[in-house]
């Protein structure tokens, strides 16, 4: 088990409490929930199920009479735990839930009784009346016995979090666990890939962290004897390529309205920096109010945009941070099929230029390992990008990275993604210090500006090296 140590700890301490727990386990499709859970309790079961994916094998009929379906499938899995052979197939989730409770009374001798329910959000098609029913089963029977450990999971995030965490209803409270499942950090890639006998450096392990985003499944598709741009091409582009469809699918499964949102994401991924809600309405053509804050809602529960307020500015924005889908959207999609797509054209200028900007990502993504290498662990900060505005004799300037500190400083980052040491010439030297001079100029004496160089293999010294007070590599990325 690579990583995953926080989350072990939470449930290790859930089964330990001597009173009924409810776990719910959520994170990203693909991260690994299924494995996390089934790993630490040994397949080891009162009852486990799987709800049937909307996505999976489901046309015409099939998706038209789906909660007949589930209803089935559970009704199969209770059969599997000991369901008597007479019982047959419930009609509605009320009925179904009784007929688990029977089942697992019968098992209850008050040992630890540990019910798993996965993809518990495909159970709540339209028009079932699955919540109340849960709900009543929760209430009158899982929490009422000390001995249950209910477990629940689910790739539908904002479900999860809406419908359990945040429940104001029947089940305000009581979850007792919730269990985010985050994906790999750039030292758990590597951790993943050595292994399982890989040889990659951290080079490329950043290069498949820009395309893959640190999610286990995606990582798993890698093959030995391949090189990573050779993986990337059988990944993705291939004819056969595994994940050539996975763009559609993370969104069918997660979200009842999948078309807006996509949407919505494709429109994001138009602007590296993000858009704000006029910009984005205006842009992708959409109509204001409580649909579009519902769906950028559940965007953002999920992990795939993040709203953020640049540096100096009153005005939100929201961003597509997921890296899978800003790569897939920028190199992928329209271009699968195509064999050797991405050894052709990695090392184009087009590419080399796009993946700067893809490495300012991974540095996001990598905050607490940057703040641990400048020394400012326990420092409350805010981070965000800055576009300075061009004023009279004063070009616009962009800051790649601003780190904001409660401690009265202000750190100025700049990323750069080299194949070797980065040198600053004469005139980016002059461009440096013009730039810390005008942020200095701009926020006034309450705070200092630390200018950070955040790069690949350091910085090569020479006269102007010295434009930088720290320096950041993607080794120091790569701590754990």
């Amino acid at each position: 088990m690579i990583g995953r140590k926080t989350e072990f700890e939470k449930f290790q301490a859930a089964i330990e409490k001597d009173r009924a727990q409810f776990i719910a386990v959520y994170g990203r499709r693909r991260v690994g929930k299924t494995f996390l859970v089934n790993e630490f309790f040994g397949n080891k079961y009162a009852f486990k199920h799987t709800a049937v994916s909307p996505v999976d094998e489901l046309t015409g009929n099939k998706k038209k009479n789906l909660m007949k379906l589930q209803l089935q499938e559970f009704y199969y899995s209770m059969r599997s735990y000991g369901l008597s052979n007479e019982a047959s197939v419930p009609k509605g989730w009320q009925e179904a839930f009784h007929m688990l409770q029977e089942l697992l009374t019968k098992k209850d001798d008050a040992r630890r009784l540990v019910i798993f329910i996965d993809e518990l959000p495909w159970m709540d098609t339209p028009k079932a009346n699955f919540m109340p029913a849960f709900e009543h089963f929760c209430n009158d029977w899982c929490l009422a016995r000390k001995n249950v450990k209910l477990v629940v999971c689910g790739s539908a995030t904002s479900w999860i979090l809406d419908k359990l965490i945040h429940n104001k209803g029947g089940l305000y409270g009581r979850v007792t666990m919730p269990v985010y499942v985050s994906p790999f950090t750039l030292y758990e890639c590597r951790e993943f890939f050595r292994a399982d006998g890989f040889k990659f450096d951290e080079y490329d392990i950043c290069l498949a962290y820009i395309a893959f985003g640190g999610i286990p499944y995606y990582l798993d598709q890698f093959r030995k004897g391949l090189s990573m741009a050779q993986n990337i091409d059988a990944i993705l582009y291939d004819d056969e390529a595994p994940l050539k469809d996975e763009f559609d699918r993370l969104f069918t499964s997660q979200f009842a309205n999948p078309n807006v949102l996509k949407h919505i994401v494709k429109t994001l991924s138009s602007s590296r920096t993000g858009l704000t809600r006029d910009e984005l309405l205006k842009k992708g053509n959409l109509s204001s109010g409580g649909t579009l804050t519902e769906s950028l809602s559940a965007l953002e529960k999920s992990k795939l945009i993040q709203e953020y307020t640049p540096f100096g500015e009153s005005a939100s924005k929201y961003k597509l941070v997921d890296p899978f889908c800003i790569f897939f959207l920028k190199h992928v999609a329209g271009h699968t099929g195509r064999h050797n797509y991405w050894q052709v054209h990695e090392k184009t200028p087009s590419v080399i230029s796009w993946m700067g900007y893809a490495f300012e990502d991974v540095c996001r993504n990598h905050i607490r390992q940057i703040k641990h290498t400048l020394g400012i662990d326990g420092v409350i900060t805010r981070e965000s990008s800055w576009i300075i505005a061009s004023e009279t004799n004063k070009r616009r300037a962009q800051i790649d990275l601003m780190i904001e500190r409660d401690d009265r400083f202000i750190c100025m980052c700049e990323i750069k993604f080299t194949r070797g040491e980065f040198e600053v010439k004469k005139d980016y030297g002059i461009t440096l210090l013009s730039r810390a001079e005008r942020v200095q100029e701009i926020i006034g004496s309450r705070k200092s500006v630390m200018s950070v160089l955040i790069t690949t293999y350091g910085l090569k010294r020479n006269e102007y090296a010295s434009r930088f007070d720290k320096v950041v590599t993607l080794e120091d990325l790569f701590q754990k």
